[in-house]
């Protein structure tokens, strides 16, 4: 029998590259040709027969749970649902860039979780991580802020999905400790679908889109690749790091907005990319431990 608590080898390396593929999902979700939430529908649903082979070749084999596993999926598959619900429908009305950073809010309330959840305070060095970071998303932000009146109700559909996706990475974590990545991602994944897709039909959404490729390329670099890595990531890597790591997609989902819609990029996104490139490396270093906050006196 597999052992899930193992640490995992190349986590990290793992989570960078997962977190750069999902960068990559609000610009496939705009070639989708379908709604938003029928984009997040056939983002999961594709995804299930490559997650049940890749786990039947690599084991373990997916299975069903125990009842309070499955009840913590449920879970995790309402959060996640919800997420792509929300996010998806504020990638079409905002900025590659701006989905991806109020998205990503979940990488700070993600990171505070761990903190609270170990009763510690950040070290120096992690809390130089994490101002840096903060820098960083503040700067990416600042393009944002100028065109706000535009993009606001998209980007407050993208920062709730943010705070949805929260509730996901706490519940994948709770189950990582139980279940290996893939049946978890399968499992979670499989209800997720079966949410979204009563969801896309009351909404009268186009279902079924003309051309395949993206949706396709949307469940395999974002579903199979960017949360199978983050998953088989989350049981080895804190929150902390994993929520920094997060922060790489809003600098490359700005980036791909550039090429793809020529969205403009300033020097203070550049700045603010570089200042969350220099936390990851911050966070990385020698001294990752945290320190027990002092005693009060009686």
């Amino acid at each position: 029998m597999t052992d899930v608590n193992k640490p995992q080898p190349f986590a990290f390396a793992a989570l960078l590259i997962g977190s750069c593929s999902l960068a990559f999902g609000p610009w496939l979700v705009r070639l989708a040709g379908v709604g938003p939430v029928a984009a997040g529908f056939w983002r999961l649903a594709l995804a299930l027969p490559f997650l049940f082979l890749i786990a039947r070749v690599i084991g373990p084999p997916v299975h069903w749970p125990k009842r309070s596993l499955v009840t913590l999926t449920v879970f995790a598959a309402f959060f996640f649902a919800a997420d792509l619900a929300a996010w998806h429908t504020g990638i079409h009305m905002t900025k590659l860039g701006n989905a991806t950073l109020f998205g990503n809010i979940s990488s700070f309330a993600f990171a505070a979780w761990g903190l609270w959840l170990a009763r510690r305070l950040p070290s120096p060095v992690q809390a130089a991580a994490l101002t840096l970071a903060a820098v960083g998303a503040a700067l990416l932000m600042g393009s944002s802020a100028e065109l706000s009146a535009r993009h606001l109700r998209g980007d407050l559909f993208a920062a709730t999905a943010g705070l949805l996706y929260t509730g996901y990475l706490i519940a994948v974590e709770r189950g990582r400790g139980d279940l290996a990545p893939l049946p978890l991602l399968f499992l979670a994944s499989a209800f997720g679908a079966a949410m979204l897709l009563p969801l896309s039909l009351l909404l009268g959404e186009t279902i079924v889109p003309q051309n395949w490729t993206p949706v396709l390329l949307l469940a395999l670099g974002s579903q199979v690749l960017g949360q199978g890595l983050l998953v088989y990531a989350i049981g080895s890597v804190s929150p902390l790091v994993v929520g920094l790591a997060l922060l790489t997609q809003p600098a490359i989902s700005a980036v791909i907005g550039w090429i793809a819609y020529r969205e403009g990029l300033s020097t203070l996104d550049w700045l603010g990319a570089a200042a969350i490139g220099l936390a990851l490396v911050l966070v990385r270093l020698p001294e990752r431990g945290l320190r027990e906050p002092k005693s009060q006196p009686n």
